[in-house]
C-alpha cells in the first residue's frame, strides 16, 4: 500500500532555507522531498535545514532518500542541518553516517542560528 506524500513547507529564516517536513519518511517520500529540495535550490540557498517532526517514523527507504538529498547538497556545496528528530533517530543517523553530511540539532531555531 503506497503512502501519501509528505507535507513539506519551505520557509526562509534570513539566509537559511528550512524544509519543514511533516509525515513519515519512507521510500514513497522521494518525489516530495526531491521536489521541495529543487524548489529550495531555485531560491539559491547555501544553507538548508531539514526540520523533521519528532513523531515521524523513518525507515531504511526514508534514510536512503535523505542520503540522496544530502549527496545533492554536498555536491552543491550547501551547508545542511537536521532538526527535530527523536533521540532514537539521532543514534541511527550517527550509525549510518548521516552526521558526516549534516549536523543534528534539537530545534530548527538552534539549527538556523548555528548555520547563520
Amino acid at each position: 500500500m503506497q503512502q501519501s506524500a509528505n507535507q513539506i513547507h519551505i520557509k526562509s529564516r534570513g539566509d537559511v532555507t528550512v524544509l519543514d517536513i511533516r509525515g513519515d519518511i519512507t521510500a514513497f517520500s522521494e518525489s516530495s522531498l526531491e521536489e521541495a529540495y529543487q524548489k529550495a535550490n531555485a531560491r539559491d540557498t547555501a544553507k538548508l535545514v531539514l526540520q523533521i517532526e519528532k513523531e515521524a517514523y523513518i525507515n531504511s527507504g526514508g534514510i536512503a532518500v535523505l542520503i540522496q538529498i544530502l549527496t545533492h547538497t554536498q555536491r552543491s556545496g550547501q551547508r545542511v542541518a537536521i532538526s527535530g528528530i527523536s533521540e532514537h533517530f539521532k543514534k541511527i543517523f550517527k550509525m549510518v553516517g548521516i552526521t558526516k553530511f549534516a549536523e543534528i540539532y534539537d530545534s530548527p531555531e538552534a539549527a538556523v542560528q548555528n548555520l547563520g
